[in-house]
């Protein structure tokens, strides 16, 4: 049966990776051909130029989300890489019988960096021929999703923002780590969670979030706790994520939890004794939605 495909790297999977995609579902009824969407394990930037932005997803939370929509393939970007349009054009056609291939409007691809008109114009005279169709674009309330504008807005606590980008609410998961039980003594015990590796963590700072799969409230602090580490040094400054549950009792190490973030309360802050943190983290309680 031949296909009808789609290529990125779709990090976030965000409203308008969404939209590209319900393209790609609707052309592929039309045409009656199998929807295919082609993915990288390495972010291009990775390859390219040696370092990777923080993602939105993991590999797997990327897999789950795309596998929503169409069969996903994850391709070797780093052997892809030298391929031109046409050369790639062409692997896809002949390994994977793409007869089709939806593409962003702005989209460039392949090493010679072709835009959609000139792939399409070079297409023809190949064999066999892959025609394309270029996506019509989406804008939410007058901004283009992308993933890079979606890390800018987390990366500055916007998490809002983030999320009416995305169209869903950002998430981390992590495992229960043991911490320095200081929230403990204070009676504020938290689930200290260690986040997957490359993984976007949000600016430092008090956030309201649901926790899963308990699915309760959460005041989540990420930080360094300066008011416990006055003097932060290489040994005590690491950043941690704290989530205190309201009314949770039970043990929670070793458990996977993933947190959902909904907003951005206020930055985090020193404060002269653990009396006043204590009044501080009553107040934050007290904004949290049930």
């Amino acid at each position: 049966m031949p296909s009808i495909a789609t290529i990125g790297f779709f990090d976030g999977v965000h409203r308008g990776h969404r939209f590209l995609l319900s393209q790609l579902l609707a052309e592929a009824e039309r045409l009656g051909e199998q929807p295919l969407i082609f993915t990288f394990v390495q972010h291009p930037r990775e390859v390219l130029q040696g370092e990777c932005p923080p993602l939105l997803t993991t590999t797997d939370e990327r897999e789950q989300m795309l596998e929503l929509f169409a069969e996903t393939h994850f391709l070797d970007f780093a052997q892809i890489q030298p391929f031109t349009a046409a050369e790639f054009t062409h692997y896809l056609a002949t390994h994977w019988k793409v007869k089709h291939l939806l593409l962003g409007y702005n989209h460039r691809f392949g090493s010679d960096r072709q835009s959609i008109q000139s792939a399409a114009d070079a297409s023809k005279s190949a064999e066999p021929e892959v025609e394309y169709i270029r996506a019509d674009a989406y804008m939410q309330n007058g901004e283009k999703p992308s993933s890079t504008r979606i890390r800018e807005h987390l990366l500055y606590g916007r998490v809002r923002e983030a999320n009416e980008l995305l169209g869903y609410r950002y998430s981390l998961t992590g495992r229960v780590v043991p911490g320095r039980q200081i929230g403990r003594t204070i009676g504020f015990p938290t689930a200290n969670i260690e986040p997957p590796a490359g993984k976007l963590v949000p600016m430092a700072g008090v956030y309201e979030a649901r926790i899963l799969p308990l699915d309760r409230p959460a005041l989540v602090n990420i930080g360094t706790n300066p008011t416990v580490n006055a003097e932060p040094s290489a040994a005590n400054a690491h950043l941690t994520i704290e989530a205190y549950i309201p009314g949770f009792e039970g043990d929670l190490y070793d458990r996977s939890l993933t947190l959902q973030f909904r907003r951005h309360i206020r930055q985090e802050k020193r404060f002269e004794s653990l009396d006043e943190l204590k009044a501080q983290i009553t107040n934050d309680l007290k904004t949290l939605q049930i």
